[in-house]
């Protein structure tokens, strides 16, 4: 009775230590914590050196890259290895029409999207009904094959990228400053948090569970896992375009060297860190994913870590 009554009181404390996470279930606590931080998002630009909005800006950029693979590989549970491909893909987009054809900025955008989801189909499409290993060699090769095509066009500036992408203005505001570019990225982050969350919670987004939990029993359901797949592929493209658009705006240059097989990794990284299929998770994920290096800037073996 002694054991089972010391058991007893070390359960108690147990359950007790967990304190703060249980203040955090409330709906109301959450709130507090997220209008806390984002105050402190809005007004970091105030407070901070340019070098401290460069990489919070990085941040920004990669949770949303984060979370467009987190829809393919942490909801819908496919291994890939290859999503700088539709990075890429919105990047050129922008940068060809901008630069050789003087589209304006925001006009690339609906064709970045569109191009975009070209991508997701024509990798989705062929290769879904693949598994596992499988899959995740095809999704390689298809980021590697973007990439050489890009290096090898004339179009896209081959090996050199492309340079002089058009500077960018909303309503004859001009966007050049990074503070100015911190708020843009981290609106485009909100965005895809809220997108994420609503898809998370959608009938679409239960299929993908089913699908990624077991593709049998969910093909039993009379659930389609192919186009169930697709969709996931397509939207993660999305995200990943759209960041691209944005990335090229800011650089105001792009590469093929940026979107080798290493930035997808990075991002897979991000995923994998916080949690797949978690949206906070994949948020901290990314945090750790830029903040790490440039914490341990000063040793050189770390930020090959």
């Amino acid at each position: 009775m002694d054991r089972l009554d010391s058991a007893a009181s070390g359960n108690g404390d147990v359950a007790g230590s967990g304190g703060p996470l249980r203040w955090l279930e409330s709906q109301k606590n959450r709130l507090i914590v997220l209008t806390f931080l984002a105050g402190l998002a809005m007004f970091l630009p105030l407070i901070s050196n340019n070098y401290v909005l460069e990489v919070m800006t990085n941040v920004w950029f990669y949770v949303m890259l984060c979370l467009g693979l987190n829809i393919v590989v942490g909801y819908a549970g496919l291994l890939d290895l290859g999503y700088a491909a539709f990075f890429a893909v919105g990047a050129y987009t922008t940068g060809i029409l901008t630069s050789h054809f003087g589209v304006n900025f925001w006009l690339t955008i609906p064709a970045a999207v569109l191009f975009s989801i070209c991508a997701g189909v024509i990798i989705g499409g062929p290769t879904l009904r693949l598994r596992s290993d499988y899959l995740a060699i095809v999704t390689l090769g298809f980021g590697e094959i973007v990439r050489i095509i890009a290096r090898n066009l004339e179009i896209t500036g081959g090996a050199s990228g492309l340079i002089g992408i058009e500077k960018r203005s909303l309503f004859g505001f001009e966007i050049s400053q990074i503070s100015h570019f911190y708020y843009v990225f981290l609106l485009l982050a909100c965005l895809a948090c809220f997108v994420s969350y609503r898809l998370q919670h959608s009938r679409l987004g239960r299929a993908w569970q089913y699908v990624r939990e077991d593709e049998d029993a969910a093909e039993a359901m009379g659930i389609d896992r192919v186009a169930i797949k697709l969709y996931a592929y397509v939207i993660g493209a999305i995200f990943g375009g759209v960041a691209g658009c944005f990335f090229a705006a800011k650089m105001t240059a792009i590469s093929p060297e940026t979107f080798m097989f290493q930035q997808s990794v990075l991002i897979l990284l991000g995923v994998v860190l916080g949690g797949m299929g978690k949206i906070p998770g994949v948020i901290i994920g990314a945090f750790a994913l830029v903040l790490f290096p440039e914490v341990f800037r000063d040793l050189g073996s770390s930020r090959i870590l």
